[in-house]
């Protein structure tokens, strides 16, 4: 069952969360009031806060009484209460507003065989089945209906076609295949399937929105260690031209004649792109560290940080908090003449949407760091080295990841990620030269967002004699390469097939800082991300500037 899905990002450690449209003709947009209250609506529906959803969605339909998508939510919320009486009413109307809307008149189907009135919910689902019979668990509704009509051969193929992660859906699809076989008198046949039905009940979560969260603007100056208390405030306004991560234009391809799927696909591809997405806004940050224990080489401390975006131009739905708290802990010391140190970190990183909770992070990472001895290079003179390898690994938990009515964690998952980094100093730390290598894999219960994938990091920074101005560059690609094809058709290539997905996204940060009195600097900061995919949708650009006033203390 689907829902609307859009795409959400914005500044922060990363970017990313959207709702992404399914549906099978380009939306034009509502009443601006209304589209904010549907926005609103769409992140309670997604936390299962039904009746805070449908407030929003009522007053929604008030401001515009016309708008579809306002009534495709309000028959999905009445369906979710197990209330399909009520949610005929609405899906009916959206539907004679979009009669060509296949999800609209799926859930109108839907809504009747709840009920159940099973002649009303025949037309519509059988409409949809021959337009796209792959649709979530159409098929079994499609091939009890006509089992109870007794056209048994034409229940038997919708069973064969029916796709469906849920579990309970599965479950009776084997049951009623296997009667529809006993009764077409394929005895063995029949037996076999009902003994593969099991009576444990549980669901299996299926496909969710694409979620990428991939910027933050934090920078932790360097510690005084004779303070145990480090705090940095910082406070910045930002434009960014892709607040939402609209697909690049560029990426046209053709609807395939005779897939309606794909067709769908390229009219959702088509609204995505758009979409409103660029805004101004401002942004507000926080740092605390404390060292709680000295002692020889050792040091322990523990951190927190906030971070917070607010959107501009009504795209307050995309902006994010974010709550980091970490302890780390440091050995420093000298072996066969070569300083080095070992760090352990730990945080746990909690990011809300909106308000609304939407990624949790367990992060511990281990890392060692040696100075090796200088070198001299003629006209350049002495280059001094840093080494540093770490491995890090991550546990994420998205919440509420939604497709149609059942929550989805889909993306939950691991990723390992072991990195080499070398820094060459020259003029006594006045320039540095960064390069670096880091290889990571992730893997998610949805296996399509799996990836193995290999960054390289380069980059420099520049003390200007002048102004005590301090320029830096930074530059890493990261080529990904996912285990699995996708799975839903928005999700296709140039050709409109569902294939492996082959990311590389190229990341550019240029920051020129200036150090002002009383202990604050100034940051000017532009960051460009370019992702090019196998596939359509995740083709995108992005630009962000940013001037940002930091107080340390």
């Amino acid at each position: 069952m689907h829902v609307d899905v859009r795409w959400f990002c914005a500044l922060v450690l990363v970017s990313s969360f959207f709702l992404v449209s399914f549906w099978s003709s380009p939306v034009s947009a509502g009443k601006p009031e209304a589209e904010i209250l549907l926005a609103r609506a769409t992140l309670a529906y997604e936390n299962e806060e039904y009746e805070q959803a449908k407030t929003f969605l009522l007053e929604a339909i008030d401001q515009d009484p016309d708008n579809s998508r306002v009534l495709y939510y309000l028959g999905l919320v009445h369906l979710a209460q197990k209330q399909p009486a009520q949610a005929v009413p609405y899906l009916g109307k959206g539907l004679s507003i979009r009669p060509s809307n296949l999800f609209l008149r799926y859930q109108l189907g839907l809504a009747y065989f709840a009920l159940p009135d099973y002649e009303k919910a025949a037309p519509p689902l059988f409409e949809v089945y021959e337009k796209q019979p792959t649709l979530d668990s159409l098929g079994f509704y499609v091939g009890y209906l006509l089992y109870r009509k007794k056209d048994y051969e034409g229940a038997l193929a919708a069973f064969d076609v029916n796709q469906t992660q849920d579990f309970d859906t599965q479950q009776l699809t084997l049951f009623y295949r296997g009667l529809t076989l006993g009764v077409l008198g394929l005895s063995d046949q029949a037996i076999e399937e009902l003994e593969e039905v099991q009576l444990e009940r549980s669901v299996s979560p299926i496909s969710s929105a694409a979620i990428r969260i991939r910027e933050r603007l934090a920078a932790k100056k360097k510690a005084d260690e004779t303070k145990p208390w480090q705090l940095q405030v910082s406070l910045g306004g930002f434009y960014d031209d892709n607040v939402a991560i609209n697909p690049d234009s560029s990426s046209n391809a053709p609807s395939v004649p005779g897939s309606t799927a794909r067709e769908a696909g390229n009219d959702a591809l088509r609204d995505l792109r758009r979409r409103d997405t660029k805004a101004p806004g401002f942004l507000a940050a926080l740092r605390a560290d404390y060292s709680f224990w000295r002692e020889g080489p050792f040091e322990v401390s523990g951190n927190y940080s906030f971070f917070q975006t607010v959107n501009g131009n009504g795209l307050s739905e995309l902006n994010i908090q974010d709550h980091l708290v970490g302890l780390s802990g440091f050995y420093r010391d000298v072996a066969f003449k070569l300083p080095y140190q070992i760090d352990l970190q730990y945080t746990f990183d909690f990011l809300l949407l909106d308000m609304s909770k939407f990624l949790a992070r367990h992060t511990p990472t281990l890392s060692a760091t040696v100075v090796p001895p200088s070198f001299t290079i003629p006209k350049i003179g002495s280059v001094g080295n840093l080494t540093s390898v770490l491995y890090r690994y991550r546990n994420q938990t998205f919440f509420k990841e939604r497709v149609g009515q059942r929550s989805q964690n889909l993306r939950d998952g691991q990723n390992n990620m072991m990195g080499l980094l070398h820094v060459f100093r020259f003029a006594d730390d006045q320039i540095l030269f960064r390069l670096g290598y880091q290889y990571d894999n992730e893997s998610t219960i949805a296996k399509q967002f799996s990836y193995s994938g290999n960054r390289l990091l380069t980059g420099g920074q520049w003390l200007i004699p002048w102004g005590g101005l301090t320029l830096r560059y930074d530059y890493d690609i990261h080529w990904r390469a996912y285990d699995k094809k996708q799975t839903f058709e928005l999700f296709t290539d140039k050709d409109g097939s569902l294939v492996k997905r082959k990311d590389t996204q190229h990341t550019h940060l240029v920051q020129l800082t200036k150090p002002l009195p009383y202990n604050l600097t100034l940051t000017v900061q532009y960051q460009g991300i370019f992702n090019k995919s196998k596939v359509r949708v995740y083709d995108y650009s992005k630009n962000v500037g940013t001037l940002i006033l930091t107080w340390a203390y």
